[in-house]
């Protein structure tokens, strides 16, 4: 049994401050990106099929380091909006692409204006510095991959 003086606070958890931290600098770049009809995850959507090609919802899940399910709830409305459209995969009929419209396109480039504005609130608040240590050091927790083989 702890101690009191042992108990873990929920200010030590480290999953709980990732949490916290990743929910704070959403509602920040979410606030932006509302004039423009977008969320974080779904402007980080539209990036990445700008940036990558079509990708099967598979392959964006992994590139976005999201379980499927999320993304599916994420991906609705941008094809719904016509900012993007689902195809049966040119190589494999089975599997579904996700393309980028030019609506999405669009909406991207009134997107990223809106994104450097909240990247520009987020580095002026936090500082330059810590802003670019703050990168780096969540880029080594993905990098380090320490959940993997969890379930082996």
């Amino acid at each position: 049994m702890m101690s009191a003086s042992t108990e873990l606070k929920p200010e030590d958890c480290n999953c709980f401050v990732v949490r916290s931290a990743a929910r704070h600098v959403t509602q920040l770049y979410d606030q932006f990106l509302t004039p423009v009809g977008l969320h974080v995850t779904q402007f980080s959507i539209l990036a990445k099929l700008k940036r990558l090609g079509p990708m099967t919802i598979n392959a964006l899940a992994k590139e976005m380091v999201m379980d499927r399910t999320t993304l599916g709830r994420n991906v609705q409305p941008l094809e719904r909006d016509g900012l993007i459209k689902i195809e049966a995969s040119a190589t494999d009929g089975r599997a579904k692409e996700l393309h980028l419209t030019k609506a999405g396109e669009k909406r991207l480039v009134a997107g990223r204006e809106a994104w450097e504005q909240a990247q520009a609130r987020f580095e002026s608040r936090f500082g330059a510095k810590r802003t670019a240590d703050f990168r780096a050091m969540l880029r080594a927790v993905v990098a380090s991959d320490f959940a993997a083989g969890l379930n082996n």
